[in-house]
C-alpha cells in the first residue's frame, strides 16, 4: 500500500501532509508563510513532541528560545519539547516541512 498527496493541492497555510497520506504513526505538516509572516510561539511541552523542521522554499529564521536560528533549504533543525519556539518567514517567504514524533519516555 502507499499513498501520494500533491502538496499545491490543498489550501492554506497549513497542510496536514501526513493526515491527507493517511499516516498513523507520522506527524508531517507543511507549513506556507507569506513574506514576513510569523508562525505562533509554542513549545511541545504538553505533547512531548520533538520536531525537525526543514526549509523547503524561500528562506527565514526560527526562534528557539532566545536565539535565532537562519531557516533555508538544506538545512534541517532539531528542537526538543520544552524549548519556545517560533517561526518567522524572511522578505521572499517560506515554505517548511516539520516532522514530530512524541519522545519515547524510557
Amino acid at each position: 500500500m502507499y499513498a501520494i498527496v500533491d502538496a499545491a493541492s490543498l489550501e492554506g497555510r497549513r497542510k496536514l501532509i501526513a493526515q491527507e497520506l493517511g499516516a498513523v504513526a507520522i506527524r508531517l505538516n507543511r507549513f506556507d508563510n507569506q513574506p514576513g509572516q510569523e508562525g505562533k510561539e509554542h513549545d511541545e511541552s504538553r505533547s512531548g513532541q520533538e520536531e525537525i523542521y526543514i526549509p523547503v522554499e524561500g528562506s527565514g529564521c526560527i526562534r528557539i528560545g532566545e536565539e535565532e536560528v537562519p531557516l533555508e533549504p538544506g538545512r534541517f533543525v532539531l528542537v526538543t519539547p520544552d524549548e519556545s519556539r517560533q517561526v518567522v518567514a524572511g522578505p521572499d517567504g517560506l515554505a517548511y516541512v516539520i516532522v514530530g514524533a512524541v519522545v519515547d519516555p524510557r
